[in-house]
């Protein structure tokens, strides 16, 4: 199973693989991008898995399609080395130039042509043609492609012209209470995440927290990985948290708020309703998906909006403790274990017409 350290999807391989390990299924985690820090190399052999960085970049870090290949080929080896029984691609674009000799799922998080046309709304820039038509091959070379929504499956399938929609697994977490002496919530507003990533639309979040009198709190690196970063005025600036420290500011309650242009899934929404979080989240296709009828959805474009759905909140207690269970409630849907068993039952269909193909030929 392939990973990185960036985003979200680390969160999703450690999860995963953790739940798989304990029914007994070898997990070799495989790094793209930069490498592992001490805490999560050590979080993913605490879980019996095991950890290669490969020392190559994913798609969106590489420079050009000739790096991607070497991943791809690095990739392949490893699996060929380590004798799998089946690749797990969280970039499926590593199997753009390449031919496994295993059955392959690739995972459709996010690519660049999506975020491009959700954050950016014009035409992906030459330079960046060569990462969607990677990601076209590699969607086209995966056996079986998997979408933590149906909005983004809809999107990869209209973005990619593919004859087929992605299968659909939401995403799943298993929910960690932390002790907290509040009875009640903290008058306070929480996001975290990228906050570096347009994507995250922290922008207009930094002139919301000018228009809220409550405290309005946000976790997360402000430098990209490559180039870029965020200069943030208002917002209280927490940095990058260990995921014992984002968990004891959920276990607050405070209000959480994402404005998301692009967000294939949102663990960090699922991760503040499993706590118990009145949700004020931008009103994006997934974020409807997931939340419809759980969360205050806001144009993400509009900073008044969102500083007057926090008002209310802030204001109406009954309001605000109605919409936290609503969200506690309908965090239950993305657990963890029926996340785990979807994508075990996928890994079985695809071994078995993998092998049945074989016995074709």
């Amino acid at each position: 199973m392939t990973a990185d350290a960036v985003g979200g999807i680390w969160t999703y391989a450690l999860d995963l693989g953790r739940e798989l390990a304990r029914q007994g299924v070898g997990v070799h985690i495989a790094v793209l991008g930069p490498a592992l820090d001490a805490t999560r190399h050590a979080s993913a052999t605490e879980a019996g898995l095991t950890v290669t960085d490969l020392g190559h970049a994913p798609e969106w870090l590489a420079k050009d399609a000739g790096e991607l290949a070497r991943a791809g080929e690095a990739l392949a080896a490893l699996a060929r080395r380590e004798a799998v029984d089946l690749v797990h691609l969280n970039h499926p674009a590593l199997a753009a130039d390449v031919t496994f000799d295993q059955p392959v799922i690739g995972i459709c998080h996010s690519c660049t042509a999506t975020w491009w046309q959700a954050v950016k709304g014009t035409p992906l820039p030459a330079e960046l043609a060569w990462q969607k038509e990677a990601v076209s091959r590699g969607y086209r070379a995966a056996g079986l492609l998997v979408a933590p929504s149906r909005a983004f499956a809809e999107t990869t399938q209209a973005t990619y012209g593919l004859d087929h929609l992605p299968e659909v697994i939401h995403n799943g977490r298993a929910p960690v209470r932390e002790e907290t002496s509040a009875s009640a919530p903290v008058e306070a507003v929480f996001t975290a995440g990228r906050l570096w990533d347009e994507g995250k639309n922290i922008a207009i979040l930094d002139r919301v927290a000018a228009l809220t009198t409550a405290p309005f709190r946000a976790a997360g690196p402000t430098e990209a990985p490559s180039a870029g970063s965020i200069d943030l005025k208002y917002l209280e600036n927490l940095g990058s948290l260990p995921e014992p420290e984002i968990r004891r500011n959920l276990a607050e309650r405070p209000i959480y708020v994402s404005a998301a242009l692009y967000e294939p899934f949102g663990l960090s929404v699922l991760e503040a309703a499993q706590a118990g979080c009145a949700l004020v989240l931008g009103d994006i296709p997934s974020l409807r998906e997931m939340w419809s009828d759980a969360a205050l959805f806001v144009d993400p474009h509009d900073a008044e909006a969102f500083a007057a759905a926090i008002g209310r909140l802030l204001s109406d207690e009954v309001l605000r403790a109605d919409m936290a269970v609503a969200a506690e409630n309908r965090s239950r849907v993305f657990g963890l274990e029926a996340f785990v068993a979807d994508t075990m039952a996928l890994y079985r269909t695809q071994s078995r017409a993998f092998l049945d193909r074989g016995r074709a030929a």
